[in-house]
């Protein structure tokens, strides 16, 4: 049973196939959602459909195929569409938040960490975020270029188990269903190659802008930050309750190691530390046999510039590296707050990214 999954609805899940947005069928997408909500399973909808919503809106406009045109039909569909998400959770008494991303958001870490730490309040408070392109602003320097790879980020940001991607096709096949008879599903696979790259095709209703080469793409991803992946169709029945609860529905790339696995690798082989902090030894004791994080309270001493986000050393009183860890604050506020309790934080600096410098999660002893 996975606890934390991100859904991905295509375009072509949204409309069917035609014009208009399928709303009876949203409701129903909806229900599922509500299901494992109500199970106490964390849910993340990455939605396509703003640009198709405002065609819609706007009387289906014969406009040429400009980037300005595309941004200002998302600019119109993107309200409409989250006006429907949210009357239609509300059937259920589910709250929904709206990011809006673009692939700047990754790029930088302190806006990477801002946006992880958004999805992890929304949870939190039990509130379903709904994650979106920018598209009314993003340019084509900073677009992911389609909701496949956005909803990988998703599942990065919100260190997801299971990532669902939604199509009009029932998977991966063998060869294309739409012109080889004798094309027959893929239920699993465990390695990306060219071949298989070969054997995804474009997309089919022409409303999207993904076709199986960006799900597989989004895959690969995925499935490299600890992520299991399912490809399906998305009018099949209770689909993405049968996925979650892991019934063999659609192609499967099983995730190649754990989320935390995967943080914790980063941290060790990824960036030198570009500071460190000195602890007392009841936070060095703390770390060390408690598993615990690092609160500003037990830092005696901050060395090195570093900004939030970026890899320190936590050193021990005799200064003997104990830990590497991604900071929650940059060394000029630990210089503020270390000795001081957590609760003071936000007195002190006039703001708060939380109770901990270091998380646990955030942090691999040497």
């Amino acid at each position: 049973m996975y606890q934390r999954i991100v859904i991905k609805l295509g375009t072509s899940v949204l409309t069917g196939g035609a014009r208009h947005l399928n709303q009876p069928h949203m409701v129903e997408l909806a229900r599922q959602f509500a299901t494992l909500h109500q199970q106490g399973q964390d849910v993340l909808l990455c939605t396509s459909g703003a640009i198709a919503a405002g065609r819609a809106r706007l009387g289906f406009p014969k406009l040429p195929n400009t980037i300005a045109n595309k941004q200002m039909l998302a600019a119109v569909g993107q309200s409409r569409l989250m006006l429907l998400w949210e009357r239609f959770f509300e059937i259920y008494g589910i709250h929904v938040g709206q990011i809006l991303l673009t692939r700047a958001d990754t790029e930088s870490r302190r806006r990477f960490l801002n946006a992880q730490d958004t999805i992890q309040t929304l949870l939190e408070q039990r509130i379903i975020p709904i994650i979106n392109e920018n598209d009314a602003v993003a340019t084509e320097e900073i677009k992911m270029g389609d909701n496949d790879n956005l909803s990988a980020l998703a599942a990065i940001l919100s260190e997801a188990d299971l990532l669902l991607l939604l199509t009009d096709q029932p998977g991966l096949f063998t060869a294309d269903p739409r012109t080889d008879p004798d094309a027959h599903l893929i239920p699993e696979v465990h390695t990306i190659d060219e071949t298989l790259r070969r054997l995804a095709g474009g997309s089919v209703s022409g409303l999207g802008v993904g076709g199986m080469a960006t799900k597989l793409h989004a895959a690969d991803v995925a499935r490299r930050a600890g992520a299991d992946v399912m490809i399906a169709a998305g009018q099949a029945p209770d689909v993405i309750l049968r996925a979650v609860n892991g019934e063999a529905i659609g192609t499967r790339f099983p995730a190649l190691e754990t989320p935390l696995e995967s943080r914790k690798r980063w941290i060790f082989a990824g960036p030198k530390p570009t500071g460190r902090v000195i602890v007392d030894d009841g936070a060095a004791r703390a770390l060390q046999q408690n598993g615990r994080s690092l609160l500003p309270a037990g830092i005696t001493a901050v060395r090195g510039t570093f900004a939030r986000g970026d890899a320190i050393s936590i050193l021990g009183p005799d200064e003997a590296e104990l830990a590497r860890g991604i900071a929650r604050y940059a060394s000029n506020d630990l210089d503020q707050i270390a000795g001081v309790h957590s609760d003071k934080i936000a007195a002190r600096l006039g703001y708060a990214y939380g109770p901990v410098a270091v998380h646990r999660n955030d942090m691999i002893l040497l």
